[in-house]
């Protein structure tokens, strides 16, 4: 079987709580999800061809690498591939997902190590429903090492906060909130920055607040 990857690189991870890890990047193509404030290409336009073999080898020379990062789009659409690729890597798998495939992630959960799953807030990314869908997703990743990002803006709601901290706390996993960025400058200011943490802390004590890192650094 063979996949189409947009792009690999080699890159310090720039979001959550692994910020300043070096990685090897592998970007799949496609998405299930539109979300809003995506700056990702992902497209299949100027994309390669890889057999599992093929990419597995690439990924394996990067030794120094904390671990290799599947990432997109959205890497679990490519099921099928990633059951033939997994079990051929030989450094830690890094899975970043938008936490919406939970059958496919439940077949291929035992060759990930780390899973960096988002909350899709309706205020920020423009889809609704996908509460129930996130809420599976965690039950099945609790037992891994497994953080969610939410991505916010000036329009997040007390009721989504309500939401996304009983997820966080339903399955004790760190929270990592993501103010929305054009370029290098985040979109809210500080106060609402502040304020958006201390109504997430008032009912979850597993949160944190980071930016996107490798914007400010110019990097990848």
């Amino acid at each position: 079987m063979r996949t189409k990857i947009k792009e690999i690189f080699t890159s310090i991870q720039g979001e959550g709580p692994y910020i300043g890890y070096k990685q090897v990047f592998v970007r799949f193509c496609g998405c299930n999800l539109n979300c809003a404030y995506c700056d990702t290409e992902f497209s299949q336009e100027d994309s390669t061809e890889y057999s599992a073999t093929e990419l597995a080898e690439i990924i394996n020379k990067n030794t120094d690498c904390h671990s290799v990062s599947l990432t997109g789009g959205e890497p679990l659409l490519h099921i099928k591939f990633l059951k033939e690729l997994l079990p051929l890597i030989e450094i830690p798998v890094y899975l970043e997902t938008n936490a919406t495939l939970h059958e496919n992630l439940r077949e291929i959960i035992n060759f990930v190590d780390f899973i960096a799953a988002d909350i899709k807030l309706p205020s920020c990314t423009g889809i609704k429903d996908l509460w129930e869908a996130h809420n599976t997703f965690f039950n099945i990743s609790k037992e891994k090492n497994v953080f969610a990002k939410i991505v916010f803006d000036s329009n997040i709601t007390e009721e989504e906060i309500e939401l996304a901290g009983r997820l966080g706390q339903k399955y004790n996993i760190e929270l990592v909130l993501q103010p929305k960025m054009d370029e290098s400058n985040p979109l809210v200011n500080k106060e609402f920055m502040e304020k958006t943490l201390d109504l997430f802390l008032s009912q979850y004590k597993n949160v944190r607040l980071i930016p996107q890192v490798h914007k400010f650094l110019n990097v990848r």
